[in-house]
């Protein structure tokens, strides 16, 4: 079995990041990244973010996969701060090959080693197979997400 890298994404990563926001946005034109002069100009200001974590995996020599994760400062909680996660991916060709699972380990540990007294996440309703991974990490469905689209 090949072994996993994952690491903090580059500016080098662009292309490989759309490719793979493509397959989670599943051709939803509002999710969809923006032209290329606007998502490398998004992806220069998340990389510039000291509490901001955008991973990719690596398998094989390509990115197959990717999760973002923001560490928020918190006045509850003895004032530890918390992780939220967003935009998980992995390509369709390297599902099931632990890609995922990689990601998560590596959120965990950059979570703990940031003080963090939890990590969150929000998954839409139909992704049942993502629950049951989510699941098999550790993250229980323990409240009801909601969001406001500003954009429609």
């Amino acid at each position: 079995m090949s072994e996993i890298e994952v690491r903090a994404a580059g500016q080098d990563d662009l292309e490989a990041l759309l490719a793979l926001y493509a397959e989670l946005t599943d051709g939803t034109p509002s999710a969809a990244a923006g032209d290329h002069e606007i998502s490398n100009a998004a992806l220069q200001r998340v990389l510039a973010q000291p509490d901001r974590h955008l991973l990719v995996a690596v398998l094989d020599g390509r990115v197959t996969g990717t999760a973002d994760l923001a560490i928020v400062p918190n006045i509850t909680h003895r004032g530890t701060p918390w992780g939220i996660v967003e935009n998980v991916v992995v390509t369709g060709a390297a599902r099931r090959r632990g890609v995922a699972r990689a990601l998560f380990v590596e959120i965990e540990r950059i979570a703990r080693a940031t003080g963090c007294h939890k990590v969150g996440l929000l998954s839409g309703n139909a992704r049942v197979e993502a629950h049951s991974f989510y699941r098999s990490v550790g993250y229980e469905p323990v409240c009801e997400g909601f969001k406001l689209y500003l954009d429609r």
